[in-house]
């Protein structure tokens, strides 16, 4: 008799269900698992027979052979220990335990505690699509899967409540519902002291969406104010904050019973970290930076020490929002839709344009600031120059706004009808020029770097500017603040891109 029970793996960040399909023949003793089983997958065997000892289950004395269908999908990670616990359970009795076959994912001990694994989230969402209304999870899974509507779920601490469970019985079905949103803290803006120009790009970058570069002298605060960017951004709506809780479910970065996470995320990867680090990729292939940063900001802190092939991978989720990964069994699709907030120094040393004076030699300049190539700086809308602030103003108290203060602003601005963002379509933005307004994007185009996209992004930042402004249309003083913003010029008018 062959038994059958749900299971799941991970392809990307969405759940694939596995059909365990446990057979037992009266041959020599052996255990064997096929459907592609990864190490982590084949390593189950002992871990379920020690388990089933530990729970004071027969384990049969058969050859018993587990398969893993699709068997042409590999299977990885250890969620899979417990449904094939259960079916070496089912197939040992005479009559099947269940009807409709249960979802079960979690990794067992050799005690025969069911641990947490990752994923649980997009496993359970794949099993409610294919049309189970039952899951068996980890205890400490349990709220991470009520998430998920219209799903009966089990929150199981040992192999013997999941049998129990499995069986029908519902002294382990969890009714706390998914708990509060996870608000995670975040600097804010008030710590900030003098910096207006910047600040002022900030507020706009959050507003529009608009990708930002900040120049400037090391210890000028471009690092601070960087930071401080998802702190401005809106709340997730209900479904912004799914996908973005799927994701770290899937990356095992979602906190033990957290509820969604209603805040944009923030990541901020070394400099060191390889390509497959920051895109996605990888034995099995996982999500990247940029996917972690899905509705929330990437920060690339001193961006030009970045390997270049890795800048050069950012191009394609910048344009199109997400990633594909393509293997030779398989293509995987990550979400990719992040703010894009660098820094820089203008040269080596770093002093170039400041009031102290650079020791670099121009082609040791020139050969640094080369380090981001065009197409990524024609991806960047906003570029501002972050002037070191002096002594008496880091003393004196806090005067600017607070994050909150600011966020209710750009909550403001997105909230109203046909919101300015870095996707918007230019004719609607070209419409809200007045006559004055296009005289000078005609006249400041010669000053922009000669590409479509350009022209675009600086209309849109105009557009932006006016809507933070309250103004129901562009004025000429909208398209000068654009106009400085588009452009990367310090103080003392050397240019640095």
């Amino acid at each position: 008799m062959v038994m059958e029970i749900l299971g799941s793996t991970l392809l990307g960040v969405l759940g694939v269900v596995v059909r365990v399909e446990v057979d037992v023949l009266s041959m020599l003793p052996s255990f064997q698992i096929v459907g592609l089983p990864q190490s982590s997958v084949k390593e189950a065997r002992e871990r379920v027979r020690s388990a089933l000892a530990a729970c004071g289950f027969q384990f049969p004395r058969r050859r018993i052979t587990a398969n893993l269908a699709p068997a042409g999908l590999p299977k990885a990670g250890t969620g899979l220990d417990l449904p094939l616990a259960l079916g070496v359970i089912a197939v040992s009795g005479d009559e099947p335990p269940w009807g409709r076959s249960p979802l079960a994912v979690g990794e067992l001990g050799l005690d025969g505690r069911v641990r947490p694994v990752r994923g649980v989230l997009p496993m359970v969402e794949g099993a409610a699509k294919a049309g189970c209304r039952t899951v068996i999870v980890p205890r400490a899974n349990a709220r991470e899967a009520s998430l998920v509507p219209g799903v009966e779920v089990h929150g199981v601490r040992t192999l013997a409540e999941a049998w129990d469970a499995a069986c029908g019985e519902r002294d382990h079905l969890w009714t706390e519902g998914p708990g509060e949103p996870v608000h995670r803290p975040q600097p804010d803006l008030a710590d900030v002291r003098g910096l207006e120009d910047a600040r002022r790009a900030l507020e706009i970058a959050a507003a529009g969406g608009h990708g930002l570069l900040l120049e400037g002298p090391p210890g000028s605060g471009k690092s601070m104010l960087a930071k401080r960017l998802a702190g401005i951004l809106p709340d997730l709506d209900e479904v912004e904050a799914l996908e973005v809780t799927r994701i770290h479910s899937a990356s095992g970065l979602l906190p033990a019973g957290a509820g969604l996470l209603r805040r944009p995320p923030l990541r901020a990867p070394h400099h060191t970290a390889s390509c497959a680090a920051i895109v996605g990729g990888g034995r099995p292939v996982s999500a990247g930076e940029v996917t972690l940063a899905h509705r929330g900001v990437l920060f690339l802190d001193e961006a030009p020490e970045f390997p270049r092939n890795v800048l050069e991978a950012l191009r394609q989720p910048l344009e199109d929002g997400q990633v594909v990964v393509a293997r030779a069994q398989r293509v995987a699709r990550f979400p990719a839709r992040f703010q894009l907030v660098a820094t820089r120094n203008p040269c080596p040393c770093g002093l170039w344009g400041s009031s102290k004076d650079c020791l670099c030699q121009p082609m040791d300049r020139e050969r640094y600031l080369r380090r981001l190539s065009g197409p990524i700086l024609d991806r960047i809308d906003l570029t501002a120059w972050v002037e070191p602030v002096d002594g008496r103003t880091l003393l004196s108290p806090p005067s600017g706004a607070t994050s909150a203060e600011v966020r209710a602003t750009v909550e403001a601005v997105r909230s109203r009808p046909g919101p300015p963002n870095a996707q918007v379509p230019l004719d609607r933005c070209v419409s809200r020029l007045d006559r004055g307004a296009r005289r000078a994007v005609e006249a400041g185009l010669s000053e922009l770097r000669g590409s479509s996209r350009g022209v675009q992004q600086f209309v849109r930042v105009a557009v932006t500017i006016s809507e933070l402004d309250g103004a129901d249309r562009v004025a000429p003083r909208h398209v000068h603040e654009a106009l400085a913003l588009c452009r990367s010029v310090p103080p003392d008018g050397r240019r640095v891109a």
